[in-house]
């Protein structure tokens, strides 16, 4: 057909067309802005934390709770946070958390006193926790598969972009400038989302919901809160010490009442129905599978790259980079694996590239270097993208009444197995006569998770 035929669609000008479709890409521009600065807040400042340890006179107490004082609010507020967007609007939820966010991140920026900081640090993760559901609520609302799917796609890889690039950033900020730019950096990108969330962001509610559930929201706080403490501060006071048994003994009894309220409930927060679905289900028993070996792992890849492989700091965190490139990569190819394969088995080959890979790692020794690591990384990279039709599956498996709920359910389930993750391998990694010993055990069992995950991906999605 020639060119210049005007029936052709595409010379034919249609400003409501282009219009949506501009909108339709700064509205992935927010998803993955927002994605990136809340994932980036998790690792960026830890190679900062020897200069606010001095600059700040801040003891090792308070430069933990630098770090875990987000992860806390963070994933304890998340599946309030869900329900909120769901009862008062997405982008309501989502503009009122950027806010919060962004003003929470220029008074760490300013902070004077380790005291100070993490106070900011507390309000960063309480925005984060709003941000969060509320964003994967957007991406599923109102959406068929493919543009749900796009909009996981490009919250993921914007996650893996973060996650790889925070030391990095953290390091170069740290070094150049100055320790307060690890936060001030997220000041202009959150004004800069919120503007484009305003005018991107299309508002939607639940228009059934006629109250917040009080009772369902304070008991999970305070389930995530004191499971989030304990598994975070285990290792370090001892599993059997006083306060860890206490918090979580709280944190049981806190499920059951969370469980119990939301059953007899009429406007429950967590509709457990939810869960009869095996789509919605299985994608959550897998990805808390995922975070059990993935996250877990992570968290001490970098000893082991420094400690055993003698790595230099900078080496060990640009050995994460190629694992972000891999994600960004594969990504935009995975909805044609996903349309030939399934979702289902698209999730299950992704999860058993990523235990491969992970077991490559637990065979390193010292004197391997770079060109040992680097296929491994490759792999583990690789099988992360194709892990993308997970959420999806998850979000278009619900009602979009409760979009934020579920987008808030898999978001804790990604954060708790992680920090669970960190704990289980932590116990091996402690328990084993050398640390490359438990480390490589450590893999080996981390590895074995996931390919668990991969069987329920094949038998539960679709």
């Amino acid at each position: 057909m020639d060119s210049a035929d005007p029936a052709d669609p595409a010379d034919l000008p249609n400003p409501a067309l282009r219009s949506r479709t501009a909108r339709r890409g700064l509205l992935l521009l927010v998803i993955g802005l927002a994605g990136f600065v809340t994932t980036l807040d998790n690792t960026v400042v830890t190679v900062a934390l020897p200069t606010l340890q001095v600059e700040l006179h801040a003891s090792l107490a308070a430069l933990e709770w630098v770090v875990t004082g987000y992860v806390l609010t963070f994933s304890g507020l998340m599946l309030a946070g869900g329900r909120l967007a769901d009862v008062y609007g997405r982008r309501r939820v989502l503009v009122a958390g950027l806010a919060v966010f962004t003003a929470a991140s220029f008074a760490a920026g300013l902070a004077t006193s380790a005291g100070v900081l993490v106070t900011a640090r507390l309000v960063q993760g309480a925005g984060a926790a709003l941000i969060l559901p509320a964003m994967l609520a957007v991406v599923s609302v109102g959406n068929d598969d493919r543009q749900r799917s796009v909009g996981v796609a490009v919250w993921m890889a914007s996650g893996a972009g973060a996650l790889a690039l925070g030391p990095v950033v953290g390091g170069y900020l740290t070094q150049h400038f100055h320790w307060s730019w690890v936060f001030l950096l997220n000041v202009p990108l959150g004004v800069l989302v919120i503007a484009l969330a305003v005018v991107a962001v299309p508002e939607t509610r639940d228009e059934t919901a006629a109250r917040v559930d009080v009772a369902g929201v304070v008991t999970s706080v305070v389930v995530l809160s004191a499971g989030t403490f304990a598994l975070t501060f285990g290792a370090e006071v001892g599993w059997t010490s006083p306060v860890i048994l206490v918090t979580a003994a709280v944190s049981a009894v806190a499920a059951f009442v969370f469980v119990t309220v939301e059953r007899l409930g009429g406007d429950p927060m967590v509709d457990l129905a939810l869960f009869r679905s095996r789509t919605f289900t299985g994608g959550v028993v897998a990805q808390v599978l995922w975070g059990l070996g993935v996250n877990g792992v992570f968290f001490f890849t970098a000893l082991f790259l420094q400690g055993v492989l003698g790595f230099s700091p900078t080496m060990s965190g640009l050995a994460f980079v190629p694992l972000a490139l891999l994600v960004a990569v594969v990504t935009p190819l995975v909805p044609a694996v996903e349309r030939r394969l399934g979702a289902g088995r698209t999730v299950a080959l992704g999860l058993l590239l990523v235990a491969a890979g992970m077991a490559a790692v637990g065979f390193l020794r010292p004197g391997d270097g770079w060109a040992d690591l680097l296929p491994a990384v490759c792999v583990i990279g690789a099988g992360s993208a194709l892990t993308m039709p997970l959420g999806s599956a998850v979000l278009g498996a619900v009602p979009e009444s409760r979009a934020g709920v579920a987008g808030g359910v898999f978001s804790v389930a990604r954060e708790m197995s992680g920090l669970l993750g960190i704990a289980v391998i932590g116990v091996i990694v402690s328990g084993s006569a050398s640390f490359t010993l438990g480390y490589s055990i450590g893999l080996l069992t981390a590895a074995g998770l996931v390919v668990v995950g991969a069987a329920v991906s094949l038998v539960t999605l679709p």
